[in-house]
């Protein structure tokens, strides 16, 4: 597992790592795993995918550095929507320690939990004593896979962390905005929301399409960098 002492770093707010440890993920044989596996051996595969043209472009889209995205948008929205220098560094400072405290916490749970990632899931997929999950020994992922564990997804925590401390700074969830590619590869350059909670969506939906994680480990990684946004901004966010 690359950089696994990143769970036990002292943070910038939390009181330590765990404290926002996702649960348990789901039983190799349960029907949440069962319907989980199905669904990213489905769309995320790199050859004979079922995923359509729109989703093909989310996941190149998203294919590029998560962090360097969500700074740029951070940094955007401070540009365009924020006129005074105190209120700007106020959301620019409390959204980076909310995603940087959001990585904290996605490999704290990544160790704790040292859950498989789709690719080995699928090609072992007969040592998990699930019937329901046929395995493919020549399954590939449409990006490669990082080398840590599943649960759960970075890019979730720091996206969920970034658009939760967006609505908390301006009050609303409801509110367009623009993210650029860091893909050099991706024919779409920019893409358009109308809420910051849209783009938190999407971010499940393209680790999936991408072949990177089980759904479950995708929506476990929003909750806890919500979590980490809220309790940013109420415990060290407040304005003087």
């Amino acid at each position: 597992m690359a950089t696994p002492w990143l769970g036990a770093v002292t943070s910038f707010t939390l009181n330590s790592g765990d404290q926002f440890r996702a649960k348990p993920p789901p039983a190799l044989t349960s029907e949440e795993y069962t319907r989980n596996y199905n669904e990213v051996k489905d769309l995320g595969s790199f050859s004979n995918s079922k995923r359509n043209e729109k989703q093909e472009e989310i996941a190149h889209f998203h294919a590029g550095s998560t962090p360097m995205m969500t700074q740029k948008t951070l940094g955007g929205m401070a540009e365009k929507h924020v006129d005074k220098i105190d209120d700007s560094a106020r959301l620019l400072a409390l959204g980076t320690m909310a995603m940087a405290d959001a990585v904290v916490t996605c490999w704290d749970s990544k160790k704790h939990y040292v859950f498989w990632r789709p690719v080995t899931a699928i090609q072992e997929g007969e040592k998990d004593e699930n019937p329901a999950t046929a395995a493919d020994p020549n399954w590939q992922p449409f990006l490669n896979t990082p080398p840590y564990p599943d649960y759960t997804s970075g890019a979730n925590n720091i996206t969920g962390a970034l658009t939760r401390s967006l609505s908390l700074f301006f009050e609303k969830d409801e509110m367009p905005f623009t993210v650029q590619s860091t893909n050099p590869k991706s024919e779409q350059k920019t893409r358009n929301y109308k809420r910051f909670s849209d783009l938190a969506a999407e971010m499940v939906d393209t680790r999936i399409l991408q072949g990177l994680h089980f759904r479950f480990a995708d929506e476990a990684a929003r909750d806890q960098g919500t979590k980490v946004a809220e309790w940013v901004f109420s415990h060290v966010g407040a304005r003087r």
